[in-house]
Parts: C-alpha cells; sequence; structure tokens
C-alpha cells in the first residue's frame, strides 16, 4: 500500500541512486558521458538530463514546481554542463524529499488533474491508484 512513509522511502531511495550514478558518471569525460549510446536519450547526459526533465515536470504537479523550460522533445538538451546538472539533481532531490516529507493521507486520496502537453488534453487521475483504496484501513 502506498503511505506517506512509504512516499519519503521512496524519495530517499531515489537521491542515494541518483547520488551514486552520478559519483559513477563523474569518472568519465564529458566526451564520454555525452557520446550517443544509442539509448533513447542518445546519451548518459541526455539520459540523466531527461530524467531531471521528467522529474521536474511530475513535480510541477504535484507541487507547484515551475514546469521544465523545454519541452519533452527538447529534455535531453536542457541542461549542456554536467556540474551544472548535477547541482540541479542534487537540488531537486532534496526538494522531492521536503515535498516527501509534507505528503499526508489526504493527499494520497485527492485526484491529480493537469494539462499534458504530450497528450494535449487535460488528465485526471486518482493519486493512488483505486486498487491501493479497497486495501486501506
Amino acid at each position: 500500500m502506498i503511505t506517506p512513509a512509504y512516499v519519503r522511502l521512496m524519495a530517499q531511495y531515489n537521491a542515494e541512486m541518483n547520488r551514486r550514478l552520478y559519483a559513477a558518471a563523474a569518472h568519465l569525460t564529458d566526451a564520454e558521458r555525452k557520446a550517443d549510446r544509442g539509448a533513447f536519450w542518445h546519451s548518459i547526459h541526455g539520459t540523466f538530463t531527461h530524467i531531471l526533465w521528467g522529474d521536474t515536470q511530475w513535480m510541477s504537479r504535484f507541487d507547484g514546481w515551475a514546469k521544465p523550460e523545454v519541452g519533452q522533445k527538447q529534455s535531453a538538451g536542457m541542461v549542456d554542463d554536467f556540474a551544472t546538472l548535477r547541482a540541479r539533481r542534487v537540488r531537486a532531490d532534496a526538494d522531492i524529499s521536503a515535498w516527501a516529507d509534507r505528503v499526508d493521507d489526504a493527499w494520497l486520496a485527492q485526484d491529480l488533474v493537469w494539462f499534458s502537453g504530450s497528450a494535449a488534453s487535460v488528465c485526471a487521475v486518482p493519486v493512488m491508484p483505486a486498487s491501493f483504496l479497497y486495501n486501506r484501513k
């Protein structure tokens, strides 16, 4: 079941995995991080940047953050400098953890409504999937 404690745990886990990934990537040269690896977002750097873009997009819906400055298709190029990207990742993870500390049962029970640029429509979904609601005490 998704609980406020679970949200906090996942925020902590996400931050720790990002610390490990960025520490490993820091051992690569900029050219190695930006080399096209055949991945959807092409490079390690592009993938990291897209993930930050996605986290920022979702947090704009969850917690009122500013939306990313570029669209999804441009997300891999949103931040060119690795040091800047890493600093933004650290800040985002701290802000996600701060948000997670404020999540409560009432927030989990509400509907999330947003305009999706990708779908070009308004989307509305329960924050917690209905299957979890049946098991709540």
